[in-house]
């Protein structure tokens, strides 16, 4: 059976041989290049959720893991065969021009503001993530992605929230690295940033920063995986990406996903995004 062919069967048995946790038996140069976010694989997920992938169907992922802008890049010019990715309104502009198709939500989590445990901006006592972003503007230091990325579009959303030109903070800093740098360099200024609230648990116990701020209906922070077009793009892998994408929104993966972190940091890093009713029912 070739590659593709095996692909193409897998879409319809993925949903059961997800859950195995033993390798399948299968030895295939079959692969496709993933781009995602730095926070998939910061958060230790990807780890997770690869081998697994792999074990299941013999396909191997290369995972190209930067900014959510860079990795629709890729998309729009072929050179990724499946995208997961968590800035919206980015997105739509490549669902339009037609390089992504048959998205999927896979799960979501939420978008916090950390810094250090004396809080000098007084954040916490802000009603609301605008007068959180005011006061930090004014008195702390924040340190930004900057790297064209689903929280650095979510960073400057926040600051047009605030009525606030970020060019216009003076010590609002860039780093032009992925969300676990960024983390580290904040830590070490005694700073602010905005995380998504998984990697921010699952490097916790390496940082001094802690969450000043969450809750907010506007921090809600979701992912989707889609395929790269391949009536568009003819290099893409389609029936892996496919096998690979049905892997993602599988009852045992949504099920993975929703319990990943939850023993480690009492409390799980995402959401599960896909399940039905009727799975969430069954799993209550």
């Amino acid at each position: 059976m070739t590659g593709l062919g095996r692909c193409g069967v897998l879409t319809l048995v993925l949903a059961t041989a997800a859950a195995a946790s033993g390798p399948s038996g299968a030895r295939s140069q079959d692969s496709i290049i993933l781009a995602t976010t730095t926070s998939t694989q910061d958060s230790g997920l990807l780890d997770e959720l690869v081998p697994r992938f792999r074990q299941a169907s013999g396909v191997e992922i290369k995972v190209i893991a930067v900014g959510t802008g860079a990795a629709l890049r890729m998309a729009s010019t072929g050179n990724a065969d499946a995208v997961l990715v968590h800035a919206p309104d980015a997105e739509k502009k490549y669902i339009d021009a037609g390089d992504l198709v048959e998205g999927r939500q896979v799960m979501y989590n939420d978008f916090v503001i950390v810094g250090p445990a004396d809080d000098p901006a007084d954040v916490r006592r802000q009603r609301s993530i605008a007068e959180a972003m005011r006061v930090i503007a004014r008195r702390g230091v924040f340190i930004s992605r900057g790297d064209d990325s689903g929280t650095h579009a979510q960073e400057l959303t926040l600051w047009a929230r605030a009525a606030i030109d970020p060019r216009s903070v003076s010590r609002r800093e860039e780093t032009g690295q992925g969300m676990g740098a960024t983390l580290h360099v904040a830590d070490q200024r005694r700073a602010y940033a905005l995380t998504d609230r998984g990697t921010y648990l699952a490097l916790r116990e390496r940082l001094g920063l802690t969450i000043v701020l969450q809750g907010d209906p506007a921090l809600r922070n979701v992912y989707r995986v889609y395929l790269v077009n391949p009536a568009k793009h003819d290099r893409v892998k389609a029936p892996c990406a496919r096998a690979f994408i049905t892997f993602l929104v599988s009852a045992p993966i949504q099920r993975l996903i929703g319990d990943f972190g939850l023993d480690r940091y009492g409390e799980p890093l995402f959401f599960a995004g896909a399940l039905s009713l009727r799975d969430r029912r069954r799993d209550s």
